[in-house]
């Protein structure tokens, strides 16, 4: 690691390296490279004389690859050569055609790819331990209202009570606006320390601690009000206690992907989510149509055949959605992503669903589904980033203590739990310090996968005992 400095830039960690990448091979078995900066022809890179200009985030041929030759990139096929392709040559749509016709049959085809043991540098984090066992990492206090139009009533109490006794309650007086389901998922989630339920639908929310849950049917503010002094008053006796890091349940999500977010900040969440889950912990994985042209990858690693058919649902019910609203399911990558290098749906998605890493999938929920069982799970959630806010409460509802967000640009929006936003590269992390928590981008300047793993953990385990993010609110 020599030849490094390590510092801080506007409160963004960072290492400052000696050199940048101009290009690189993401996996030994692929055959084409990544420019990570703008390549000239006749420069040589990766062992080849370049035949062409490669613009910066595209790919170019390590070797000769024949017409109807698969294109690998990230270990897997991208799609298929249509054309002769030599050594040195701009890989892009004019000679790369994607694999995905009509809808495929699936099999299931297990995989077993074991991860590797992980012992963490830090294997217990404080968290507040409630009755059912799970682990809060905020003890806030959480105004849900069923209906539409108990939006304003919550706004208002959550506005008054903060003003009246919101120093009680030192971690935040939030409410939420979302469909019934996920609100009633969101009842018992162990960020919340106290939750005041308002509107009718009690009864479809089981059993509920009621030291902890109070119901109001009509919206009263001054009855609301009660509630929530008798429900703060009793936030400062909660004390957080040590517990395992098996006890952490982690959001994988991205959002305004650029042409290094499938090289490094995705791949860097990928690598959390193995030494997560490798401690017993889990993450859940979401945004559904991200994951069409590499569903196959996914459902080789499900556990077992039923989460294999669950997967297969899934993603075929999604498909089904998107169909009967006139929506393509096999679309070309959008015109940005073919510009920043993006050639096919298979690499787009590849490049997204690495947030998964390697672990077998131990289950898949449906939206609005509470995690059961430990280890990677696939959620139902949508996948563009008008959806942020959908798919971060959807990973809240499900159960996600955190949100790691990784971005070459994308601004987060509000969410019910906090959420760490993982800088894709270093210009952004520079630049927008007040919003971005860690700085992926080192990864192409020389920094090692295995430091940067453990500098995010570290952070993850801050931001569970307390620390706040840089998201709207600072959570």
């Amino acid at each position: 690691m020599g030849g490094r400095a390590q510092g801080i830039i506007g409160g963004v960690q960072a290492v400052q390296a000696v050199h940048v990448a101009d290009s690189l091979v993401i996996h030994y078995a692929d055959n084409v490279g990544v420019a990570i900066g703008p390549l000239w022809a006749g420069e040589r890179h990766q062992g080849v004389l370049l035949s062409e200009d490669i613009p910066m985030g595209h790919k170019f041929a390590l070797r000769d690859i024949q017409a109807g030759e698969q294109v690998v990139k990230f270990r897997a096929s991208i799609g298929h050569a249509d054309a002769d392709i030599t050594a040195g040559a701009w890989v892009h749509i004019h000679n790369c055609k994607t694999n995905l016709v009509g809808a495929p049959e699936y099999v299931y085809q297990p995989v077993d790819n074991p991860l590797p043991p992980y012992v963490p540098a830090r294997g217990m984090f404080a968290g507040y331990l409630r009755a059912d066992g799970k682990v809060g990492i905020r003890n806030e206090l959480w105004i849900l209202p069923m209906e539409p139009r108990f939006h304003e009533t919550a706004r208002r109490l959550a506005q008054k009570a903060t003003d009246e006794f919101g120093y009680l309650a030192p971690d935040g007086i939030q409410c939420f606006a979302a469909d019934q389901p996920l609100m009633a998922s969101l009842v018992a989630h162990p960020n919340a320390g106290g939750v005041l339920v308002l509107g009718p639908g009690s009864e479809t929310l089981g059993e509920v601690d009621e030291s902890r849950v109070k119901f109001l049917p009509e919206g009263e503010i001054e009855a609301g009000m009660a509630y929530l002094a008798e429900l703060a008053a009793r936030i400062p006796a909660q004390p957080r206690t040590m517990v395992p890091l098996s006890k952490l349940v982690v959001g994988l999500q991205c959002g305004g992907n650029d042409r290094l977010s499938g090289i490094t900040a995705n791949p860097l969440l990928g690598a959390v989510s193995d030494a997560l889950i490798a401690c017993g912990a889990s993450t859940v994985l979401t945004e559904v149509p991200e994951m069409f042209g590499t569903e196959t990858l996914l459902m080789s690693r499900c556990y077992d055949v039923r989460v294999f058919a669950k997967a297969v649902k899934l993603i075929n019910d999604y498909k089904r959605g998107l169909q009967c609203q006139g929506q393509a399911i096999y679309q070309n990558p959008s015109l940005d992503d073919r510009a920043g290098g993006i050639t096919t749906l298979e690499e787009k998605s590849l490049g997204c669903t690495q947030k998964g890493g390697n672990g077998p999938v131990a289950d898949v929920l449906a939206y609005a589904q509470q995690l059961r069982e430990p280890g990677l799970n696939l959620l139902s959630g949508p996948g563009d980033d008008l959806n942020d806010l959908n798919v971060m409460t959807a990973l809240a509802a499900a159960g996600c203590q955190l949100i790691l967000y990784s971005t070459g640009g994308g601004a987060t929006p509000d969410s019910p739990v906090p959420v760490i936003k993982v800088a894709s590269n270093s210009e952004l992390a520079r630049r927008e310090p007040g919003w971005i928590d860690f700085n992926a981008g080192l990864l192409v300047e020389g920094v090692t996968m295995t430091w940067l793993l453990e500098e995010l953990l570290d952070k993850m385990i801050r931001v569970a005992e307390g620390e706040r993010t840089r998201s709207r609110g600072n959570r």
